[in-house]
């Protein structure tokens, strides 16, 4: 039997299709939601879900949650005098669940289809797909959030040529999807959102409040404590469903502190938090080139999206009710069990064929003719963001210096102009003849498949020569604190200086504007960009200041055309 799992930042569930339709299967407590908690004590013994919870209240040292965020990561977590991978912690989480199933089915359980956010990056897919192995389980797919809701709710049954939107706002993750029916396909068309944005960022808003209100400063609390506030902010958070005002209570320092919070208070203070959540639906209309009025359907899909403000705010941004039938705690795992029937060719579940978008631009780094020399760091997109999977690209590329003996290609994930503002996932060199600039040749050959496999082909026209990488995680992470390190600095590295506020202005509108295009309005931004930047190099305050009202009436006029 396949089952399909939702491992969650801050509950998972597992489910399987019992010939008529999805069933979650309830843990040793009885719960259908385990709490994505781990916690280990001095003897070994690990704790998983409600109990681990439970005793981090008492032993914070030695429990850990919200480790998915770090899915993809060398982040470590310490628990007591042993230290765990986010990876290792969600196969204790996928074990804790497999072994629930086992005893619910009476069976073994080796296979599952297991759902990540859609917004998950190459590495964070492989990390989920590594912590389902380690768990015991043949992982027979990786399925996106949203395309298991969308064939929970039935989606896959409805008329061809159907658009349909997925809000999804987890505990500790943000997407939005478009999805299209077509025939039997059911195609991603477009992906966005934001992995550090989720309920748990609308909990800490009641934390902050309520130190705020009581006067109390974090530094001068310890763990336990904070952990008791966290955990009154969640219950006082989940009161608002039925109510429109909540409680927290709190005993510090042998004392009851009490603080009733209105809802409309708590909605002002969560505006920069509701605030995030419109851009990502911008994009992910922009880039399936689709408009709101020809969505069909509007599903919600997460835990925060049952707070009242969530979906208010979303009934605003799309003037209409979305729809929540199904529990939006359940719906993915629900879909993730049907898409194992359908893998196992249950008779009960119409076949169809599932595509995904590639969430992400991948490309390497080149160097750009700047008249008398050519500068090195520009980024080149070889598979752009939103693209079908599987796809392979070809890209052809130069020699750019004489006598140059080897051809380096960095392979790289992001949307900016600029390599250094964008994730290094690997690196591959290949032997060139020697020769004068210009004259040797690679294609350079970039294969992305539903399973979040990248492979890189490099192969040297000339000689044939050919080299090639499978992009593995374990290899080429980088930690949160390393892509905020080498971030942080491109400040000084920009060239040429730019000292007028106006100029910088412009420049960081470019390049928002770059990160939102795709294919040919990619470039020809690029295009105007660097003639700005030539002008720059100049220095020339005139021409400075005429070219800077040219690239100011193209950027607007490219805003426009997009309204």
């Amino acid at each position: 039997m396949i089952v399909g799992i939702d491992l969650g930042t801050t509950n998972s569930l597992i489910a399987y299709f019992d010939g008529e339709k999805p069933v979650i299967i309830p843990n040793r407590l009885g719960e259908r939601l385990t709490p994505s908690v781990v916690s280990i004590d001095s003897d070994g013994v690990t704790y998983v879900g409600s109990t681990a919870k439970e005793r981090k209240i008492t032993h914070p040292e030695e429990t850990a949650e919200l480790f998915k965020r770090s899915m993809g990561t060398n982040r470590k977590f310490t628990l007591g005098s042993r230290e765990f991978s986010a990876v290792e912690l969600s196969s204790l989480v996928l074990k804790s669940l497999k072994e629930d199933a086992e005893v619910y089915l009476k069976q073994t359980v080796h296979e599952a289809v297991i759902s990540v956010p859609a917004y998950f990056n190459d590495a964070q897919r492989k990390a989920t797909k590594k912590a389902g192995e380690m768990a015991g389980l043949l992982v027979e797919r990786i399925i996106s959030e949203p395309t298991a809701a969308a064939i929970a709710y039935g989606l896959n049954q409805k008329e061809a040529d159907t658009k349909f939107l997925v809000f999804d706002l987890g505990g500790g993750t943000f997407d939005i999807s478009v999805l299209e029916l077509f025939q039997n396909i059911m195609e991603v068309r477009a992906v966005a959102g934001d992995n550090f944005l989720g309920g748990e960022d609308f909990t800490e808003v009641l934390v902050r409040m309520f130190l705020t209100e009581k006067e109390l400063d974090e530094n001068d609390l310890d763990h336990k404590t904070m952990t008791r506030i966290r955990k009154q902010a969640e219950i006082c958070k989940i009161n608002f469903e039925d109510a429109k005002t909540s409680v927290m209570r709190c005993t510090i320092n042998d004392e009851v502190l009490e603080y009733e919070i209105d809802i409309d208070d708590y909605e002002r203070a969560c505006q920069v938090l509701l605030a995030k959540i419109k851009k990502p639906v911008e994009r992910s209309l922009k880039d399936a080139n689709v408009k709101l009025k020809d969505i069909q359907e509007i599903i919600l899909v997460g835990g925060a999206t049952k707070l009242p403000i969530v979906r208010k705010f979303v009934s605003r941004l799309f003037g209409r009710l979305p729809n929540t039938s199904i529990n939006p705690d359940e719906v993915v795992a629900a879909g993730a069990a049907m898409q194992a029937a359908m893998k196992e060719r249950n008779e009960a579940v119409r076949e169809m064929i599932l595509t995904d978008v590639c969430p992400f631009t991948l490309g390497t780094e080149i160097c750009v003719d700047k008249g008398n020399y050519k500068e090195p760091g520009h980024y080149l997109p070889i598979i752009e963001r939103n693209t079908v999977i599987p796809v392979s690209r070809t890209h052809r590329v130069y020699t750019a210096h004489d006598n140059q003996s080897v051809l380096k290609v960095s392979v790289l994930q992001g949307e900016s102009r600029y390599a250094m503002n964008n994730v290094l996932l690997g690196t591959l060199e290949i032997p060139v003849p020697i020769g004068p600039e210009g004259k040797e040749a690679a294609d350079i050959t970039f294969t992305y498949d539903v399973n979040a496999l990248l492979e890189v082909v490099v192969k040297v026209v000339s000689t044939k020569v050919e080299k090639r990488i499978v992009i593995k995680n374990e290899d080429n992470d980088m930690t949160d604190e390393e892509i905020e390190e080498a971030l942080s600095g491109l400040a000084e590295l920009k060239i040429p200086p730019r000292e007028q506020e106006e100029n910088k202005l412009l420049l960081f509108r470019g390049d928002r504007m770059y990160e939102e295009a795709v294919g040919d309005m990619r470039r020809i931004i690029e295009d105007r960009l660097t003639a700005f930047e030539r002008v720059l190099d100049r220095q020339d305050p005139k021409e400075i200041a005429a070219s800077r009202v040219t690239l100011k009436e193209f950027l607007d006029s490219v805003d426009s055309m997009e309204e």
